[in-house]
């Protein structure tokens, strides 16, 4: 922290002092926390300047394109490590050398079944209900069969959480998509990867051996890389509220997946798809781009630019190599992913979208990619969830193991005055 300060005018008080603290990367951050205690408070619609708490896991820098965690580029990441190293470097800060990776993804393996009695779970719900639904009602409940470590003082009770959290989502996450079908669920098998493992119980049945591409593994642990963590973002946000409450861990997951499953947020790959259809064939892309150029148009090309990144989001160009390579090796013949092809390469060359920055993002790249697999619209938000669960619990636990305060955000009241109350015969 650095000895910067920042002074504070407002008509008819003495000058404020406030400190300002300069992060490692980034903006220098001015404190506003003292003007409680001075009956003021700041306006900031949608926390958008406002740092809630310090962290030191998870990086941005929209102008730049750079997403680092714990100071690795998402892009080394990506290409050099594998989704479960990436787990343990959020959770613990560092990389693992060999003997903690055998250890870690050892445990993890050993937390991939879910109580026998989670099963009944499901039978509560209709067929037909979303599978975010579902997800959310199913990890809510975790709490009340793992019970044995919810002592959130406790750092081992904390880190059995994170084990058994990281290794249950996929399971119960396959488990929402098999109740929707109608097909038995498909208990995990620990002989393979964790990106292998999901894709076995996704799609794997009693009847026959379901065997696992390595390029459609790699795929799908690449996107859970892209999406474990980004910052404080609105599900993480309450993620760390919930937690400020001391709710159990369950409970602010759960959050965070109530939270992801608004279509602002983990809802934009689906959005992607309802785009392709809404244009339906590459002869009327020309149509739509005019639309998307035009102001007056309430049309948007989704997928395309990113409210954080002001230049090319970084993910993206991870997830446009396993997009083709996903592509190639199925030598899939449909005309909707025909059409997001050819909307990338006009992107990619149009001046209007590089003048405006709008290059497809990681929710363009990672809808196509879970299409092409054969998962529906449905599961996407659910699979954002599953890879985020990293994310949200070492926030969680980066806030736990320090001093803290209960989330209370303030508010610009503009209603009504005090005034009296009048009864029913005088209204």
């Amino acid at each position: 922290m650095s000895e910067k300060k920042a002074i504070l005018k407002v008509d008819g008080r003495d000058d404020i002092e406030l400190p300002v603290h300069t992060p490692t990367l980034g903006k220098d951050v001015i404190d506003v926390s003292s003007l409680t205690g001075q009956g003021i408070f700041t306006f900031d619609p949608g926390f958008t300047s406002t740092a809630s708490c310090e962290s030191k896991i998870t990086f941005i820098d929209g102008e730049k394109g750079q997403l680092l965690h714990r100071g690795y580029s998402i892009e080394e990441l990506a290409a050099k490590s594998d989704y479960l190293e990436v787990c343990y470097l959020l959770l613990y800060g560092e990389l693992p050398n060999a003997e903690q990776r055998d250890e870690f993804v050892s445990t993890v393996k050993n937390h991939t079944m879910v109580h026998e009695q989670i099963r009944n779970l499901f039978n509560g719900f209709r067929r037909d209900a979303h599978p975010m639904a579902i997800m959310c009602g199913v990890v809510g409940a975790l709490s009340a069969f793992y019970h044995d470590s919810l002592d959130i003082k406790d750092q081992k009770h904390r880190e059995i959480t994170a084990f058994r959290l990281i290794a249950k989502i996929p399971t119960i996450a396959a488990m929402c998509y098999k109740y929707a079908l109608g097909q038995p669920f498909m208990y995990p098998r620990n002989d393979l990867g964790y990106a292998e493992n999901f894709l076995h119980m996704m799609f794997g049945t009693p009847c026959e051996e379901y065997e696992v591409s390595p390029t459609l593994a790699r795929a799908m642990d690449r996107i859970f890389i892209l999406h474990a963590d980004h910052e404080q973002n609105a599900s993480t946000s309450t993620v760390r509220l919930a937690g400020s409450s001391g709710a159990n861990p369950f409970a602010c997951i759960a959050a965070g997946i109530s939270a992801l499953w608004g279509p602002a947020h983990g809802g934009a790959n689906e959005a992607v798809l309802n785009m392709l259809d809404e244009i339906g064939d590459i002869s009327n892309i020309e149509t739509y781009i005019a639309k998307a150029k035009d102001k007056s148009d309430p049309f948007k090309l989704m997928g395309f630019g990113h409210r954080v990144y002001k230049n090319y989001d970084p993910r993206a160009t991870v997830m446009r190599e396993s997009c083709h390579e996903v592509l190639n090796e199925l030598g899939i013949n449909d005309p909707q992913l025909e059409l997001a092809m050819k909307l990338e390469e006009i992107a990619l060359s149009d001046p209007y979208f590089k003048e405006k920055k709008l290059f497809p993002n990681v929710d363009f790249y990672s809808g196509i990619i879970l299409k092409a697999i054969g998962i529906p619209t449905s599961m996407f938000t659910v699979i954002f969830a599953l890879s985020r669960t990293v994310g949200w619990i070492a926030h969680w636990n980066e806030m736990i193991s320090n001093p803290y305060k209960i989330g209370r955000p303030r508010q610009l009241y503009t209603g009504e005055t005090e005034r009296s109350f009048k009864v029913l015969g005088d209204r």
